[in-house]
């Protein structure tokens, strides 16, 4: 049935010219698949090339083909009339999807796309000559139950003339080149033992793709068996592809296509050769990943921005005394509090990303609603532990709605595993990049080792009664301890507040301090009412609730506009200004940086910012471009991605002249100043 599926389609194809003419496939209404043969420039200078297209559209459930179709469909074939003095080069196809239909793989479009042509226009065609360009194109149009020939007589009339592009014309033939796959310099080797083709692809080891996107599409037959699996495996600054050789496989050179990301890839040029094993290799570096993880999470634990909130553990543990049992449960469910945590964070992402969104670590705290939500939270434990209330929920060793200690320690952790992510960045960074790239069991294991670091200490207490032993025996300072932790959450409060003006301006920081104090009058309300003994705790959380709601209702729902980073002598980022600058041969001091991300703003006070580094910057003519991830920003997000990042700080220095340079994560004046000497 495949062969016939295959054999009919390639016999209406040959057979569609002559219908054609004859009206055989005139229905009168409109095709299946539009096309319009467009050129970026209506006036292309003689002795010079201009770019031309045919623009496609498919409808709704139909799709058109790839040059090389796959196991079934065809191509589009075309026949140029053209004047004398011009010439047009091989068509040029988008990075295609793939589509499986009755176990046939189909290389195909299903949405808009643009096939490119380079046209040629001779030194001896004088200006003002008209340029008629005829061409007959038939392709064909499928849905996964039907496949229609169609074609089309398409003209496009040009007139020699001065090469100049409208801005309109560049910038939509700029965004079908960039789902043109892009040469890939060096050559790949590939081996053919025991029907298995195995393809070695020279790619940096620092370069981020998504593994369910990587797709390999040879562009002639006899390489590949198209619908039998492809595995990816990462061996240093190479990507390992195997998969079933063609059944007519024929040795040589081949080209094939690397799909890297969603309409995006690589044109490839394969020989035979060696190609080394990549098991061992992704082993050791998941594992080195995991090990990074476990030590990043270790140090969180003396982050400012998580040490407050340990404080309600260091009182849990004084509480539970000699009670062995006690101390290792509370311990384990503070472990699988922040394991549970970080696996639910990491996972989330995953899926966003699989689902196309342009998201990094902490893209929680990119949203103003949840830093609304843990500005409340983060009062409400201020408050606890200064006395105004007593709440099981948060209060250290206490009791979570009845259920024991053990419920108290689980929400504990999640709750200094949500607020961590942000300082993640000096220690997680490559970690963080490997999950992104690494199969879903080994990412996950990533971000459940960040969880398990940050509770090793707690473990180890636990397990360990010397260490135990250490600590002070309960007393009156204990309840010293607790009034003094207050005034860290205070401050992490206040910082909450401060954020959410810099995400939703004076506004959204008016909306944030106004329902806190509400919270504030709650909270004494509540407190009231358990010093005289009486209850209130279910009618409190559901007012904090609707206070939580009516505050994001109330929130600004833009951005406050961008003051002029030009002032401050620093430009935002821009990745095109970036490659004018480095095509000019200007050095560039490139950074990324948030305003929830402390390790950001504690190099920028202690290093970016300082007179002189200024100087030293100003002297050597560096222009320094500061990306702001504060906000979601995708174009920010994908350059991350390429930098094998997925999140911040990241500080990058172009030398002229040079790639990047990926400087440390924890910066000094004399690290900056270094750079221009």
């Amino acid at each position: 049935m495949r062969i016939f599926h295959v054999l009919l389609m390639t016999l209406a194809l040959f057979l569609a010219p002559a219908a054609h003419a004859q009206g055989a496939f005139v229905q009168g209404g409109p095709s299946h698949i539009a096309a319009r043969l467009v050129a970026e420039g209506a006036a292309p200078a003689p002795g010079h090339t201009t770019a031309i297209a045919f623009d496609m559209k498919p409808a709704a459930g139909w799709h058109g083909y790839w040059e090389n179709p796959g196991d079934a469909g065809l191509g589009m074939t075309v026949r140029w009339t053209l004047p004398k003095g011009i010439t047009i080069g091989p068509l040029r196809y988008p990075v295609p999807r793939t589509l499986m239909i009755a176990g046939l793989m189909n290389h195909v479009y299903e949405g808009p796309y643009g096939v490119l042509a380079t046209l040629t226009v001779a030194k001896d065609v004088k200006p003002g000559t008209p340029l008629p360009i005829r061409v007959r194109a038939d392709w064909l149009a499928c849905t996964d139950k039907v496949c229609v020939p169609e074609g089309a007589d398409l003209s496009l009339d040009l007139v020699a003339g001065d090469g100049r592009l409208a801005p309109a014309d560049r910038t939509r033939f700029d965004g079908w080149r960039m789902h043109l796959p892009r040469p890939l310099g060096t050559e790949a080797t590939y081996a053919v033992k025991d029907g298995k083709l195995r393809l070695s692809v020279p790619f940096p080891a620092d370069a981020a793709i998504d593994e369910k996107d990587v797709h390999l599409f040879p562009l002639a037959e006899g390489l590949a068996r198209y619908a039998a699996p492809q595995t990816l495996v990462r061996s240093g600054d190479r990507l390992l592809i195997e998969t079933e050789a063609a059944q007519d496989f024929k040795s040589g050179t081949a080209q094939a296509v690397l799909r890297t990301g969603d309409q995006v890839g690589f044109l490839l040029t394969a020989r035979p050769g060696d190609v080394p094993t990549g098991g061992a290799n992704w082993a050791a570096a998941a594992l080195l990943a995991l090990g990074g993880a476990i030590l990043g999470g270790l140090l969180l634990n003396v982050m400012p921005c998580v040490f407050p909130i340990l404080g309600l553990k260091a009182l849990s543990l004084a509480r539970a005394g000699g009670d062995e049992r006690a101390v290792r449960q509370e311990a384990w469910a503070y472990a699988a509090g922040l394991v549970a945590t970080c696996l639910a964070l990491g996972g989330l992402l995953l899926a966003l990303r699989a689902a196309g969104a342009a998201v990094g670590w902490a893209f929680q705290l990119q949203d103003p609603r949840i830093i609304l939500l843990l500005l409340l939270l983060v009062t409400a434990i201020a408050f606890n532990l200064a006395g105004l209330f007593e709440l099981s929920a948060v209060d250290a060793g206490g009791r979570l709605a009845g259920k024991g200690g053990k419920a108290g320690a689980f929400w504990t952790g999640a709750l200094v595993a949500f607020v961590a992510t942000p300082c993640t960045g000096p220690f997680m960074g490559a970690a963080m990049g490997a999950a992104l790239v690494l199969p879903l069991p080994a990412a996950l294991a990533i971000f459940a080792g960040l969880g398990f670091g940050i509770a090793l200490p707690f473990l180890l207490l636990a397990y360990v009664p010397a260490l135990r032993a250490r600590l002070p025996r309960p007393g009156p300072w204990m309840m010293r301890l607790q009034r003094i932790f207050a005034v860290p959450m205070f401050v992490t409060a206040l910082g909450l507040a401060w954020l959410l003006g810099q995400q939703r301006g004076v506004a959204g920081m008016t909306v944030g301090l106004g329902v806190a104090l509400l919270l504030a009058l709650l909270l004494w309300w509540l407190g009231a009412r358990q010093h005289r003994g009486k209850a209130g705790g279910l009618a409190a959380v559901v007012a904090a609730l609707g206070l939580l709601a009516g505050g994001i209702a109330l929130l600004p729902t833009k951005a406050p506009a961008a003051s002029s980073a030009e002032a401050s002598g620093t430009v935002p980022f821009d990745e095109a200004r970036l490659a004018a600058l480095r095509a000019q041969r200007k050095p560039v001091f490139l950074y990324f940086t948030a305003d929830w991300c402390l390790t950001c703003k504690a190099n920028e006070a202690a290093a970016i910012d300082r007179p002189e580094t200024s100087a030293a910057f100003e002297k050597a003519g560096v222009t320094v471009m500061v990306g702001d991830w504060t906000n979601a920003d995708p174009a920010i997000t994908r350059f991350l991605e390429e930098q094998g990042r997925s999140g911040v700080p990241l500080y990058l220095w172009y030398a002229p002249g040079r790639e990047a340079q990926t400087l440390p994560q924890i910066l000094t004046p004399a690290t900056l100043t270094a750079l221009v000497r």
